[in-house]
C-alpha cells in the first residue's frame, strides 16, 4: 500500500498534466484580447482620481459615480470587441462566450453600483455575485490569468 501510494504522489507531481482547465490554444485570440484590455486599463488610469473622498459627502458620491460610470463604459467597450473576436480552437469557443457572459454580469454589477453611489447618503459597498461558491470577478480573473492576458482581470478601482 506504501508502495502505491508513493507511486500515486510520483506521478501526480512528476507526470500527470498540468494544463489548467481554463487554458485555450489560440494565442493570436489571446494577443488581441490582452490589447483591448491594456486600451481600456489605460483609459482607466488617464481618468484615475486619487483624491481623499469623504464617505459621507453626496458631491463626492456624485463624482466617484461619474469616474465609474465612464471606467465602466471603457471596460464594457473592451470586452464588446473581445467578443466580437471569436478564437479559433475548440475549446476557445467554448469557453470565451462563458467568460464573456460572466464579465456582462461583473458589469451590470458595476453599473447596479453607479446607480447606488449617486442615491446614497454614505459610500455604498461593491457588491457582486457568487458562481458556484466563487466571485464572479475571481472566475473572470483566473481565466485571464491562465491565457495570459492579465490587463483583462477585473479591475480593483471599486475596492474601498
Amino acid at each position: 500500500i506504501c508502495v502505491l501510494i508513493a507511486v500515486m504522489w510520483i506521478y501526480a507531481f512528476g507526470f500527470a498534466p498540468r494544463e489548467s482547465f481554463n487554458k485555450i490554444n489560440d494565442t493570436a485570440w489571446q494577443a488581441r484580447a490582452q490589447a483591448h484590455c491594456k486600451t481600456a486599463e489605460d483609459q482607466r488610469f488617464s481618468i484615475e482620481d486619487l483624491t481623499p473622498m469623504k464617505a459621507d459627502d453626496p458631491a463626492a458620491l456624485a463624482t466617484k459615480a461619474n469616474l465609474v460610470e465612464t471606467a465602466t463604459d471603457y471596460l464594457e467597450k473592451a470586452i464588446n470587441l473581445i467578443a466580437s473576436d471569436k478564437p479559433s480552437d475548440a475549446k476557445g469557443q467554448e469557453l470565451v462566450p462563458e467568460w464573456i457572459a460572466y464579465y456582462r454580469i461583473y458589469i451590470a454589477y458595476r453599473r447596479a453600483f453607479i446607480v447606488a453611489l449617486r442615491n446614497a447618503t454614505t459610500r455604498p459597498y461593491f457588491a457582486e455575485t457568487d458562481i458556484e461558491g466563487v466571485p464572479v470577478s475571481e472566475r473572470i480573473s483566473k481565466f485571464a490569468r491562465e491565457n495570459n492576458m492579465k490587463t483583462c482581470q477585473t479591475p480593483y478601482d471599486l475596492s474601498v
